[in-house]
């Protein structure tokens, strides 16, 4: 049997929602229209999922004009019980940083992710959080 007749798997290490958190923090102007494309669901999975994201407190939503705009918390902890002492930013920093340009400098697409930019020192893992 050759590698081509087996049986693909479809399952990832991320879930839609970690997927539509990511995008935003990539661009907190994104469409959610835009969102569901890039990731591969409805726009209306993404809005609920966006929905989730806004009750748990994981995001705030604005108006910039006619556009929605999205402020992420990025202090706000993981919600599974093995996880739940782990900032998310710790995630977004991950996926953020390796979507960088090689000199390492934060683009203006992530400067908006939060209160404070990425490379700030409470944006390093292993810093102290304020509070």
């Amino acid at each position: 049997m050759s590698s081509s007749d087996e049986p693909t798997s479809t399952w990832t290490f991320l879930t839609h929602h970690a997927r539509v958190l990511l995008e935003i923090a990539r661009d907190p102007h994104a469409r959610l229209r835009d969102i569901a494309t890039r990731i591969g669901i409805t726009e209306r999975a993404v809005q609920g999922i966006v929905s989730d994201l806004h009750q748990e407190g994981y995001l705030t939503r604005g108006k910039v004009g006619r556009r929605n705009h999205y402020t992420l918390n990025p202090e706000r902890s993981f919600r599974y019980p093995t996880e739940a002492n782990l900032p998310i930013r710790l995630l977004i920093d991950i996926f953020t940083q390796h979507d960088l340009p090689s000199g390492g400098a934060p683009t203006a697409r992530h400067a908006d992710t939060s209160t404070a930019p990425i490379d700030s020192p409470e944006h390093q893992p292993g810093a102290a959080a304020s509070g």
